[in-house]
């Protein structure tokens, strides 16, 4: 019972550590209410931020993505114990975003300036959008699977893990990766666009971009509807079902 309650506390010592991250990360990229945001810190030379920069975003890429991978979680779960597996790849994340803003550099310049009131306020607004989208997607999907507190809990109840059925609730009906759409409106919703900032949005969005590629081929793997699911349903942007659009054209030969 005690090695249950030592992963349980272990479980909601790492959520709490990606809480914490997820709400300083907002005022990091917006630039407010943190001690060191995206754009404030010691200016250095060009190229020495750069190189800090982008070894940064690199260590989060490599840990976020591989440690994602099926071959890599069966492999970790010969060290790590099964029901804290998810906890300590969230408490890793945790801690390659604190690393980013701690050691992050910024690059100096500005690209846009945004100056109108309602301009700023319509920017502002998205970027709070932006924010809500990402943690309901994560709800939508079982946020408390995703970072590893249901494990855990089912594991201090004594009962076995069972994995989440596949399924496609509310903006996932419309689009496959609103969790990303998200993420887009935070990186580019910015009022005040400097280098920096442009530099971190177009470096996570490629990312993102790339990373989507993976998580699918698993995602097709592990749900096999899911490859039907591709097909119909856009990836980021709601312009409608393929299958849709394939029903009007039908209709538009045979008129």
């Amino acid at each position: 019972m005690f090695k249950r309650i030592l992963a349980f506390v272990y479980g909601v010592v790492c959520y709490l550590a990606f809480f914490a991250s997820f709400l300083y990360a907002i005022g990091f990229i917006g630039n407010f209410g943190v001690p060191k945001s995206i754009d404030s810190g010691r200016q250095l030379p060009l190229t020495t931020a750069l190189a800090i920069d982008i070894g940064l975003l690199g260590i989060f890429a490599l840990q976020h993505s591989i440690m994602a991978r099926q071959w890599f979680k069966k492999a970790w779960t010969r060290i790590v114990p099964e029901p804290v597996e998810r906890s300590t790849y969230v408490l890793f994340s945790s801690l390659a975003l604190i690393l980013l803003f701690w050691q992050w550099q910024p690059l100096g310049g500005i690209i846009w300036s945004v100056d109108g009131i309602m301009e700023r306020l319509a920017l502002n607004t998205l970027y709070a959008l932006g924010w809500i989208t990402v943690l309901v997607a994560t709800f939508l999907i079982n946020h408390f699977d995703l970072f590893g507190l249901r494990q855990v809990w089912l594991y201090l109840s004594g009962k076995p893990y069972t994995s989440l059925k596949f399924g496609t609730p509310g903006l996932y009906r419309y689009i496959r990766h609103p969790l990303y759409v998200g993420w887009f409106l935070v990186f580019w919703s910015a009022p005040l666009m400097t280098s920096t900032h442009l530099f971190f949005a177009i470096a996570t969005t490629a990312y993102i971009l790339i990373a989507i590629q993976f998580e699918e081929r698993d995602l097709v793997r592990l749900h096999p509807e899911y490859a039907e699911y591709r097909r119909r349903v856009p990836m980021i942007l709601p312009t409608g079902s393929r299958q849709a659009r394939e029903t009007v054209e039908v209709q538009r030969q045979s008129a």
